[in-house]
């Protein structure tokens, strides 16, 4: 693995920690990751875009074969060769979701500089490169939390309260040509959001709130007009518990859960659940290819049925599935497929690309092997 290769230039518009996939049938990846970096410190969001994964977190240094190479919570792989690739822009505290929208890369966080330079929050670099933008610079109260780019916007969820002073509660959104704050798209969440995705002319958040622009009956999981913000009301599915990521496809809408033992769902585009898979811990991240739903979290066991005990214990048996699990996406039935990996944390972000997908946490092994805290599977 050399650190010689060269970015291509992105080829499709990434949503945050998430990504619009088909589901045609596919044959199960490999058990065992690919050969690709680890690294020093926790991953916490994973994008794909073209034949590139962008990667954050709070992490100070890639290790590729055993050497450690400075990235300062920020880094790039060829999702292809698995080699480690020059884009080095540095934050000073952890990135906790990446989007990708044609040749920028925006950054949301807790860092308060980019490459040295002054960005609350929120940042944009170039793709290629790692510059910083000069066009897009604001304040920020609250956190940002999850990122998606869509629609000539970028949509950001977390816990704001205002950007650049003016109101935005829990939700806000910017143009992409000129960076600035948009005026017209400003939902309200009464909690916190902590994902978003964007598909069949949607945006999906999710989180902890309970009311929507005032409105209740939307609990943790809602659909808002891209342009508008106003609530989609033929969406209207209501999961127990926080919604921590969501990933999209032609007819569903995967969620992945915490609670008394976690879980991973499926709803229809109507808001009618499909089908709930129950874990003995949280299920923190999902992504989809093929027809399979991949999720990961800090779950050691997939439950056979959905009755869960003190501190989410399977109580009619389980399966072992430690902190990743594939599920059939028609039915949600587990797979076969089995990658455990280790740690308390476990699995913390998910995306897939062109055949492969990836993880990233807190874990140090997958599958008996080390591999720190980032994965591919093909």
């Amino acid at each position: 693995m050399t650190l010689t290769g060269k970015i291509r230039k992105p080829l499709i518009v990434v949503l945050g920690m998430l990504l619009l996939v088909a589901t045609p049938a596919q044959a199960a990846p490999a058990e065992s990751s690919d050969s690709v970096p680890g690294f020093n410190g926790t991953v916490l969001t994973v994008v794909y875009s073209g034949s590139t994964i962008y990667i954050g977190g709070d992490f100070t240094s890639a290790v590729v074969r055993g050497k450690s190479i400075a990235r300062t919570r920020l880094a790039a792989v060829n999702a292809t060769t698995g080699e480690l690739l020059p884009w080095a822009p540095t934050a000073n505290k952890r990135v906790k979701a990446l989007a990708v929208s044609g040749t920028s890369v925006y950054l949301a966080g807790d860092f308060t500089k980019i490459n040295g330079s002054s960005r609350d929050s929120l940042a944009r670099v170039d793709a290629t490169s790692g510059t910083l933008s000069s066009t897009f610079k604001h304040t920020v109260d609250g956190k940002p939390y999850a990122v998606a780019a869509a629609n000539g916007r970028l949509y950001v969820g977390g816990t704001l309260s205002k950007i650049n002073g003016q109101a935005r509660t829990k939700l806000a959104a910017f143009d992409l040509t000129t960076g600035t704050l948009d005026a017209t798209w400003k939902p309200t969440a009464d909690d916190q959001v902590e994902a978003l995705a964007i598909g069949d002319g949607r945006v999906y958040a999710g989180g902890k709130f309970h009311k929507v622009n005032s409105t209740s009956g939307y609990d943790r999981l809602v659909a808002l007009d891209p342009a508008s913000g106003k609530i989609l009301t033929g969406f209207k599915p209501k999961p127990a518990v926080i919604a921590f990521s969501i990933a999209v496809t032609s007819d569903s809408v995967y969620t992945a859960n915490g609670g008394q033992g976690g879980t991973a769902n499926a709803y229809s585009l109507s808001g009618a659940k499909k089908w709930t898979a129950t874990f003995d811990g949280d299920a923190q991240a999902v992504t989809t290819l093929g027809d399979t739903v991949y999720v990961g979290g800090h779950f050691d066991n997939a439950c056979r049925t959905a009755r869960t005990g003190a501190q989410g214990v399977c109580l009619d048996g389980q399966d072992d599935r430690i902190k990743l699990a594939a599920l059939a996406a028609n039915d949600g039935h587990l797979k076969s497929w089995k990658a455990n990996a280790n740690g308390i944390e476990g699995v913390l972000t998910m995306a897939s690309g062109a055949g492969v997908f990836a993880a990233g946490g807190a874990f140090t092994i997958v599958n008996g092997s080390s591999q720190k805290r980032f994965a591919q599977f093909r």
